[in-house]
């Protein structure tokens, strides 16, 4: 099956359209739906309630698409991975690297939402490499991404026995990692405007949270806990530098370590900014829900975290024992630094509270995981992937890529054992350097797509979104990215240990060899790089113009109350 596909969907359309705007990019006719079924291709082959041939359905609302990039992004990874960049880095060095990833999550949406607007797909930049780069490198780096979302969920099942375990230990963690891996399976086969309402709600709990906790940590700071005005007081001793890496005699070179090491945690957490994209596919109206989801979720990502994280270096000392996990009564879940600025304040209730929210905000990334990794799939088949990733049911779920990916979560299974919190590492290292290399080829693909815009004399302005910024800040975001997936594993230079670089840089070997592999074979009498000449800009626009947009949110009063809110 074609990657991209003729739009023939179920609909009867009103006679009466408005004027079309003539910019080669610049979509705006509308046309009224009658009894309307974007799900499928009429041409579909039913089989048992299911389609070969079908497309996913655009069922998903702005509001639905922005809370899925901000709900896949909100989860293990701040609640619980902040703990160690803020024990070896300190707060200060924390924030810094925060900060400076977020930079970089900002330029790679700006990049993600010039393609994705142009051409969205579902799936949208996994198919971006293959057009504008070649095939070997879409197929090495689609797959890349897939397996940085197919095995952050069995991270996220981990760490939802984990959560669960710090109230009761009367059922063992594998018993409920194989609950949550049914649940979430199961609850992926729902048709995506369902999926995406129950998103929706799901992560406008975890908005709560972290706005409440934003408001108790500032009463907390200011004097309302029992340990009086807390201010900067763990910014004088121990300090805001942290305890550095351990790795060198010399302090500052140490903690300057420390301070890269923080970097991959930071990379795993801000993962999942580019959900925008992928759910592009899926929008009703892309051209219109995606730029405002990509102007406002990292905004808003920025402010939580580096909001949240602000107030978690002030709240927790560097060394606190409970961060390293050695205290005597410590536990995966107790090491998160939410847990110990609530606990160490003196509040009884409220540490049960966030840890339900906590519960509830895992589960809710764990559920993106899936969706991502099936949607992934589905805008590989036929191309990338063998074509039966592409069939889907009758409500449009691309049902053989959600078994694939949610059957990578019983890879949780591994964490069970006494060395689960070194497994957890591992994976989440894996996870992390395989989201890296996709934002390093999507920055790529959307300086090709600059370049070959440039070289047809095609403005940019003509665009539906157009990138706060061009070549030059694109450039810079690529070469910071590959530098850090280069470094992110130098400890294991340190004291070499076959299974610690494994962990740190298994992403990057797959990838490579995938890439070379797919060249030298399947793709032999293709290109290494697709000239720019070569390279159909128009047809993925041309199908776009094509199809029939619903533009419900224009005049829904509901759509427009959210849209003021988030």
């Amino acid at each position: 099956m074609s990657f991209i596909k003729k739009f023939k969907g179920n609909a009867s359309v009103s006679s009466s359209e408005k004027t079309e705007n003539k910019d080669a990019y610049n979509f705006s006719s509308k046309e009224k739906i009658e009894n309307q079924d974007l799900g499928f291709d009429v041409e579909a082959q039913s089989l048992d309630g299911f389609v070969a041939e079908a497309k996913v359905r655009r069922g998903l609302k702005g509001r639905h698409v922005s809370m899925i990039a901000l709900g896949g992004t909100i989860g293990t990874g701040l609640f619980i991975g902040t703990a160690t960049p803020l024990s070896l880095a300190g707060p200060v060095n924390t924030l810094i690297a925060y900060l400076f990833f977020g930079a970089l999550a900002y330029s790679v949406t700006q990049s993600l939402g010039e393609m994705a607007t142009h051409t969205p797909i579902s799936g949208s930049f996994c198919t971006f490499n293959t057009i504008y780069l070649s095939k070997a490198i879409g197929f090495a780096t689609n797959w890349c991404y897939w397996f940085s979302w197919a095995i952050t969920f069995a991270i996220e099942l981990f760490a939802v026995a984990q959560v669960i375990e710090y109230w009761t230990f009367a059922v063992p963690s594998w018993a409920w990692i194989l609950i949550f891996f049914f649940i979430l399976t199961l609850s992926n086969f729902i048709p995506v405007e369902y999926y995406g309402e129950i998103e929706f709600w799901i992560a406008f709990i975890k908005v709560i949270a972290i706005v409440g906790f934003i408001i108790y940590a500032l009463c907390m700071v200011c004097g309302a806990g029992i340990t009086g005005p807390v201010g900067f007081r763990y910014w004088r001793h121990p300090g805001p530098w942290g305890a550095g890496a351990g790795l060198v005699s010399n302090v500052n070179t140490d903690r300057f370590l420390g301070w890269l090491s923080s970097l991959i945690n930071a990379a795993f957490t801000y993962q999942g900014v580019e959900l925008t994209g992928i759910s592009a596919g899926e929008s009703s109206n892309p051209k219109k829900t995606v730029p405002a989801a990509i102007n406002k979720v990292v905004i808003r990502i920025l402010l939580f975290y580096i909001l949240t994280l602000f107030f978690i270096g002030l709240l927790v000392p560097y060394n606190d024992p409970a961060l390293s996990g050695d205290s005597p009564d410590a536990s995966f879940i107790s090491s998160s630094p939410f847990l110990i600025a609530i606990e160490n304040s003196g509040t009884k209730v409220l540490p049960d509270i966030f840890n339900a929210v906590m519960l509830c905000t895992i589960i809710s990334a764990g559920n993106s995981n899936v969706y991502i990794g099936s949607r992934i799939l589905y805008s590989m088949a036929g191309t990338t992937a063998p074509k039966f990733f592409g069939w889907t049911t009758k409500q449009g779920v691309p049902y053989v890529g959600v078994v694939t990916t949610a059957l990578f979560g019983l890879l949780a299974f591994l964490n069970v054992s006494n060395s689960g919190t070194t497994v957890f590492s591992w994976l989440l290292n894996i996870s992390a350097l395989a989201g890296l290399i996709s934002w390093c080829f999507i920055t790529a693909a959307h300086l090709r797509f600059m370049t070959i815009l440039k070289s047809r004399n095609i403005s940019r302005d003509t665009l539906p979104f157009k990138a706060n910024f061009g070549p030059v800040v694109a450039w810079i975001t690529e070469f910071f990215l590959v530098l850090i997936v280069f470094i992110q594993g130098y400890s294991v230079f340190f004291s070499f240990n076959v299974s610690d670089f494994f962990a740190y840089y298994v992403s990057l070997i797959m990838t490579v060899v995938f890439w070379i592999v797919a060249q030298l074979t399947v793709y032999r009498n293709d290109p290494w790089l697709i000239p720019c000449d070569d390279v159909d800009l128009d047809t993925a626009a041309r199908e776009i113009e094509n199809e029939v947009w619903e533009d419900t949110e224009e005049t829904s009063k509901y759509e427009k109350f959210w849209d003021l809110l988030l």
